[in-house]
């Protein structure tokens, strides 16, 4: 396994948000977390990231990472794309895609990174000169997503990418996400409020409820199973 979670707690301050959370996800492989709104969905990415206070173990390719600053994190290839964006909003979009390979070197390789974005998303290649701050709602979410495959990553942890977004921008954003996992073998673990969808992207799920995981399996067969649906779903 290419991530293995086991007994993970998250603290804010002196506050206790996850309890013994257990997971693992293999190399090139799709999982979701469900749950309902303070469910610590979002404190699970943010403690993979060395982003809040834990204990427990996260080995990240064998390499004990828990409590790794966020940068070193970074480096060995996990991209975190959190709810809200994050875009630059005063840089221009082909701007915010450099950002996004910092760490990186070798321009022919970048600019070939960033042509590779534009296929993905051609939207972004039209508006390439435009300020970030001036794309719609679905743009900007798909310019984080590309900004965040300019790492190069192997994980790629996505904070509730439907969040705010109309229904044909959504179903067109998961249509990209499937593609670039199969395309470019990056692994996901994907946070949404949208169950059904993550639930059709993801081969596995897992479901919180304040803070510890209440029931993983296939994600077929969470979403197949009605009672799962009513009690932690909403659908």
């Amino acid at each position: 396994m290419m991530l293995e979670v086991e007994g993970l707690n998250a603290f804010y301050g002196e506050q206790q948000a996850l309890f013994s959370v257990k997971f693992d996800l293999a190399e090139g492989g799709v999982r979701t977390l469900l749950g309902a709104n303070g469910a610590g969905k979002t404190t699970v990415l943010r403690s993979l990231c060395g982003m809040v206070r834990t204990n427990g173990d996260i080995h990240f390719d064998g390499k004990a990472i828990a409590g790794w600053p966020t940068e070193k994190v970074v480096r060995l290839g996990v991209a975190h794309v959190p709810e809200g964006r994050g875009t630059f909003v005063r840089l221009t979009v082909e701007e915010n895609l450099q950002l996004g390979a910092m760490t990186r070197r070798g321009r022919a390789a970048i600019a070939a990174d960033i042509d590779r974005i534009y296929d993905h998303f051609p939207r972004l290649r039209e508006r390439r000169r435009q300020q970030a701050g001036t794309l719609s709602g679905g743009e900007q979410q798909m310019l984080a997503v590309g900004r965040a495959l300019m790492l190069r990553p192997r994980l790629l942890l996505l904070d509730e990418p439907s969040f705010g977004l109309a229904p044909l921008i959504v179903e067109e954003l998961f249509h990209i996400l499937r593609q670039i996992n199969r395309d470019t073998g990056v692994a996901m673990l994907i946070v949404e409020q949208n169950a059904a969808l993550a639930l059709e992207l993801a081969e596995h799920a897992y479901i919180l409820e304040t803070g510890r995981i209440v029931m993983d399996g296939p994600a077929a067969e969470i979403g197949a199973d009605e009672g799962v649906r009513r009690a932690y779903l909403g659908y």
